[in-house]
């Protein structure tokens, strides 16, 4: 029996593999790293290469033991250093890589609503992204970083629904493991849906805010099939006929993270590089928050709904150090 659960504990752990493009390094010292970091920045010049290949290479673990180990011998701060040297998004992309991973969100979400003018779309990326495990290491981290409530700062940045969605979101409470989905219930939500949106004229956001940020994925999809055959229209395109802003992209935001989550990752990073310009803060956020968890399973959803593989665009979008750094962590496309 123990050897059966063994293996089966293995096959998960695999499973979980399969989606980790940065795997970090098997035979893992951080003194030479930490060296060879040292001996790139010292004097005039930077070796770039040599940062890249050590810090795209290691995984986030791993980063924080080179970062120990530099202050140790050389009683300076890595990421200091780091940002005196490097500039530009090849330098938001290392330091990016430099954070433990929910401090990492924390800052992103400090940065989307400092100064003026508020970054929604950062916010609700990643509250309605992650699990509520997550969530709450990001909230921890928040506090500890900036000395405040990642839920009362939110509530002081945005108002109205709006505000409302992203605070339902931060709660977690959509996280539902058992998969069991009541017909009747799903049923009743879906009535509830086309009586607040189609069947009336206005809208009772509420209602849609309630359904979509407390009940879970698998309840949610048999929601959308009901919802489906009785509006006649996908929920989709309800909400972009009944909402509009940033409202309409948290509530669509919702309903991708529960259809394929891989699809979302995807597709964020599709449209930070199509057209002319490039959203640089998305890929880069995208690319670093999932490369130890998802990003390659984000890579073959990418090539099937675009026809062409992540690497491939990165390649065409992007330049130098920035381009190389990036194709390293998101590594082979087959």
């Amino acid at each position: 029996m123990g050897e059966k659960f063994q293996e089966r504990h293995e096959k998960t752990q695999d499973v979980e593999q399969e989606g980790v493009s940065v795997k970090g390094s098997p035979h893992f010292n951080p003194d030479p790293d930490a060296e060879t970091l040292y001996k790139a920045m010292k004097g005039i010049g930077t070796n770039e290469q040599a940062i890249i290949d050590v810090l795209t290479k290691r995984s986030n673990a791993q980063r924080q033991q080179i970062a120990k180990s530099f202050k140790a011998q050389f009683g300076k701060d890595l990421i200091e250093t780091l940002k005196s040297e490097l500039s530009g998004k090849f330098e938001r992309l290392i330091i990016a890589l430099m954070y433990p991973p929910y401090r990492y969100e924390a800052k992103e979400l400090y940065d989307a609503m400092k100064g003026i003018g508020t970054k929604e779309g950062v916010i609700i990326e990643i509250l309605a992204s992650r699990t509520k495990n997550q969530l709450q290491e990001i909230m921890k981290a928040y506090e500890e970083d900036y000395g405040s409530n990642l839920e009362e700062d939110i509530k002081a940045d945005t108002s109205g629904y709006l505000e409302r969605i992203l605070v339902c979101l931060l709660q977690g409470s959509r996280d539902d493991l058992s998969g069991y989905v009541d017909p009747g219930l799903a049923l009743q939500d879906a009535q509830d849906l086309y009586a607040a949106g189609e069947k009336i004229c206005g809208t009772d956001e509420m209602k849609f805010i309630t359904i979509l940020c407390t009940r879970s994925a698998t309840h949610l999809l048999r929601v959308f099939e009901e919802y489906e055959k009785i509006a006649n229209k996908s929920i989709e395109d309800s909400i972009k006929s009944e909402t509009h802003g940033s409202l309409e992209e948290a509530m669509l935001t919702v309903v991708k993270c529960t259809r394929n989550l891989h699809s979302y990752f995807a597709e964020r990073l599709y449209f930070a590089m199509k057209g002319a310009g490039t959203l640089d803060g998305t890929l880069i956020r995208n690319i670093v928050s999932r490369s130890e968890i998802d990003l390659n399973l984000i890579k073959n959803q990418f090539k099937k709904m675009y026809g062409k593989t992540l690497s491939s665009m990165i390649m065409e979008d992007t330049s130098g150090d920035y381009k190389n750094a990036l194709l390293n962590l998101v590594g082979s496309d087959l």
